[in-house]
């Protein structure tokens, strides 16, 4: 895990990489070639895991200077690719990933990108023939950005490497502002933030050659499609199979010359990997116990402590507590925001900041999440409208009620409410679209309703650029809208998210769900296995019997990693909620309708509406503004 930097025509500024320190403070690479296009700049910071040895040190060559590697990443087959290649005569000098990496593009070129199994950013000059070659995982689990403009081109694994470059405003994309403002989400499209720059999405690659116009060359390409199988499996062989696959995943995520531990939740996700984590250290049997670090409160309404409890009694693990605390939200936020380049959703993602800190101070250099699985399996509540609509679609009208009556057993969930809401998605698509489009205007007082917002904004909802921009199909059940969620919206959000935090304290965060032979059984499975009446992800929860204790594997309720934000806003931090809302809407007058913004606020704040995300949005808006210097 690392941070990279490549460049092609500007300037070579040793600053592009030396700005990324916390990605890699174990060692710091920096070389210049010549190109017809201009000077060629690779740096490289590295945070040592595999070889932790000089020989695993960036820009890495092979022997006879033709090719420069900087990679960001692990690649967790390694060992099996290199014994792959020594049977074919390569001669291998280190013990590090990197080299696998290496010849592996030497040997097959990018015919060798389908056959890694992990998480990965590169890129690989090519001096002799003047090309460079960017690649990302099939996820994007790694970030890799891009810049180009008359004057050249330039990569960073972190937006603020670009920044400053000529011709890179360091202005406001609003289209894209206005879907996080509207809907929480970002990391949606190969658009970021930031008017100019881009990202590489997960599954695409592309090569620049320097001896041609090198502002006409950046057009990615797909490596990995963004598709779905289909296999049909009985309850029992499904959840056998997801054991195996997410049993494998975990062993090989845990290759590594530093020490290994993982966040837990209390969740399904992050206890499975756990438990598995646990049988293969030995922990109990006189093996090493496995690190835990986890979030609690006070508030027993958002307290998972109880299921972390049971977890670490089941594994036999090390546990490390940590209670984020009000007062320092807006202490660390605008370092948090900083780190994470562009604004984010919610005070989870402090909690998750306070989380990494911990584990760093605990000594713990690698830590397993489990983050991929809720997209894969279905397993936010907001599935359930289309599981029910296809159910009624198919006149599974028995199905329907004993979902209808277990989701209000389980989860609270009024049977009123549900006859009325899960009819929307039934609509046809255009038609649902307004319809939702409608009722925010009508309930959220029209506060995004503004002539720049109307101009420059995005009339689609998130889901639907999202799908639309990888030609995925529409979301109309739970199979198009994991698919969805795991390739194009919620996913590529939630990663960029852990990778800013925990890289921000030099730890690398590895995500087993996201084990490519995993998530394509997972993306496969039918509907059924995914949610069943009231059950959220039933194929792990079948395949992780007797890996999870029975309380936690049972449990329905679903938190999502959250903080007592609401606790929070209207007691300790309000006169912070409302003195930031007020920086935000001063600092980009205009944006949003200010009336609008208050009025919605101080119902938020009062109790006479439930108190969501947005205001945070709001006021985390203004901070990314004020800290980066982004104007309209």
């Amino acid at each position: 895990m690392c941070g990279i930097f490549g460049s092609i025509g500007f300037e070579p500024d040793p600053q592009r990489i030396d700005i990324v320190a916390h990605r890699g403070p174990d060692g710091r690479g920096w070389e210049v070639y010549a190109s017809p296009k201009g000077p060629v700049a690779l740096g490289h910071r590295r945070l040592a895991i595999i070889d932790v040895s000089d020989a695993g040190l960036q820009p890495m060559s092979d022997a006879s200077g033709r090719y420069r590697l900087v990679f960001n990443g692990e690649i967790y087959n390694y060992i099996e690719l290199r014994e792959e290649m020594r049977a074919k005569g390569e001669v291998f000098v280190s013990e590090s990933d990197s080299e696998v990496l290496l010849r592996a593009y030497m040997l097959w070129g990018e015919d060798m990108l389908p056959r890694l199994r992990g998480m990965f950013a590169f890129l690989i000059w090519d001096d002799r023939d003047k090309k460079l070659f960017a690649a990302r995982d099939r996820y994007g689990i790694k970030p890799l950005y891009i810049v180009t403009n008359p004057r050249g081109v330039a990569f960073g694994s972190e937006i603020k490497q670009l920044l400053g470059l000529p011709g890179v405003s360091g202005r406001m994309n609003v289209a894209r502002v206005h879907d996080f403002l509207a809907s929480g989400i970002s990391d949606h499209t190969s658009e970021t933030m930031f008017e100019g720059v881009f990202q590489l999405r997960g599954g695409e690659c592309v090569t620049i050659d320097a001896s041609r116009d090198v502002a006409l060359q950046t057009l990615p390409r797909r490596w990995y499609p963004a598709t779905a199988g289909d296999i049909s499996l009985t309850e029992d062989e499904a959840a056998d199979r997801f054991r195996q696959l997410l049993t494998e995943s975990v062993r090989l995520h845990l290759r590594s010359d530093v020490p290994v531990g993982s966040c837990l939740s209390g969740g399904l996700d992050s206890s499975s990997i756990v438990g598995l984590m646990a049988q293969m250290m030995g922990s109990g049997g006189g093996g090493a116990k496995v690190n835990t670090v986890s979030a609690c409160y006070a508030e027993k309404s958002v307290d998972e402590k109880p299921f972390m409890d049971a977890v670490v009694a089941h594994a036999h693990t090390e546990p490390h507590y940590i209670f984020p605390k009000a007062e320092d939200v807006f202490q660390r936020a605008s370092d948090i925001t900083w780190h994470q380049d562009e604004p984010f959703g919610s005070t989870s993602i402090f909690a998750q900041w306070c989380v990494f800190e911990e584990a760093r101070r605990v000594g713990v250099k690698v830590m397993l999440d489990g983050q991929g699985a809720d997209e894969q399996l279905a397993g936010y509540h907001g599935g359930f409208s289309y599981y029910m609509a296809d159910l009624t679609r198919r006149r599974r009208f028995g199905q329907l009620l004993t979902t209808i009556l277990e989701r209000n057993r389980y989860h609270g969930t009024s049977i009123a409410d549900q006859i009325k809401h899960h009819l929307v998605p039934l609509l046809p698509r255009g038609l649902g679209g307004l319809l939702r489009r409608q009722h925010r205007a009508l309930t959220q007082h029209d506060w995004l309703g503004t002539d720049i917002l109307r101009e420059k904004g995005n009339p689609r909802t998130a889901l639907e650029l999202a799908s639309d921009e990888l030609g995925l199909p529409p979301v109309a059940d739970l199979r198009t809208l994991c698919m969805t969620m795991t390739y194009g919206s919620n996913l590529a959000m939630l990663l960029h998210w852990e990778d800013r935090n925990s890289m921000a304290h030099s730890i690398e965060a590895r995500v087993p769900f996201l084990d490519h032979p995993l998530v394509e059984f997972d993306l496969a499975l039918g509907n059924d296995h995914k949610i069943v009446g009231g059950d959220t992800k039933r194929v792990l929860r079948r395949g992780m019997a007797h890996v999870l204790p029975e309380s936690v594997r049972e449990r329905r309720d679903k938190l999502g990693f959250a903080t007592p934000e609401q606790i929070w806003f209207r007691g300790p931090l309000r006169g912070q909620v409302e003195d930031g809302i007020e920086k935000t809407l001063a600092r980009y007058p205009g944006l949003m309708n200010a009336d609008g913004v208050r009025s919605l606020a101080k119902e938020m704040l009062d109790g006479r509406r439930p108190l969501d995300f947005t205001l945070w949005r709001i006021v985390n808006l203004g901070m990314w503004g004020e800290r980066v210097g982004v104007t309209l």
